[in-house]
């Protein structure tokens, strides 16, 4: 369980990287830093130290991008998930684990932080959808299955849906990071920690699990 608190590992960079790599590198950079609007496909290109056709030809452009960086980031991801998974031997000791492999995976990449946090829901492909990375949607997919068995077994609270609950554990740990990022950034006012966090995220999930389930207090 302590192994599985620390942030995911990362996979050593070759000496040179290829100008795909370096392309995806600069973009998630410059995305994080200046935001994905201000961001144009020139300025990526001379950060990562190749040409506007070089970029077209591996990404397509700005979206292909986008949705390159958060795919690699929900296979790193998700490789953690995977061994969340295999560990606990009850559902709900599952969705502790992967709610902790999700936050120390966040918490420790900035970066990627900012992007899913902050660019992750907006509207995309001339406003007319949110795009959802194939990553998110299995993540959604674990959460809906450890939920719904959660239900058959007696231990989600009678009358809730699976699927809302899922939202709420989403809204929730997507918002307790949103608002810490939004402090660090502007002064918002959310002056807690990762300890405040787990605990406010824990309470929500208890929150969830029938009287009878869940943890003394």
């Amino acid at each position: 369980m302590a192994a599985l608190s620390q942030p995911l590992p990362s996979t050593q960079e070759p000496t040179e990287l290829s100008s795909h790599d370096r392309i995806l590198r600069a973009a998630r950079e410059l995305f994080a830093r200046e935001g994905y609007e201000s961001t144009t496909t020139a300025a990526i290109a001379r950060a990562a130290g190749t040409s506007e056709s070089q970029l077209i030809k591996h990404f397509s452009g700005k979206e292909g991008l986008l949705d390159a960086i958060f795919e690699a980031a929900w296979t790193r991801i998700g490789e953690g998930i995977r061994v969340a998974l295999q560990r606990p031997a009850t559902a709900l000791a599952q969705l502790r684990v992967l709610s902790e492999v999700l936050f120390a995976g966040l918490e420790s990449d900035a970066d990627l932080r900012t992007l899913m946090l902050l660019e992750g829901r907006r509207m995309r492909r001339r406003g007319q959808i949110v795009v959802l990375s194939r990553g998110y949607l299995q993540l959604v997919q674990v959460l809906d299955n450890l939920l719904e068995a959660l239900r058959q077994s007696g231990e989600l609270r009678p009358g809730v849906d699976p699927q809302a609950a899922r939202s709420v554990l989403i809204g929730a740990f997507e918002g307790l990071l949103r608002d810490r990022l939004l402090a660090e950034r502007v002064g918002y006012p959310a002056a807690y920690g990762p300890r405040e966090t787990r605990a406010a995220f824990a309470a929500v999930l208890d929150g969830l699990i029938s009287p009878a389930d869940r943890p003394p207090a």
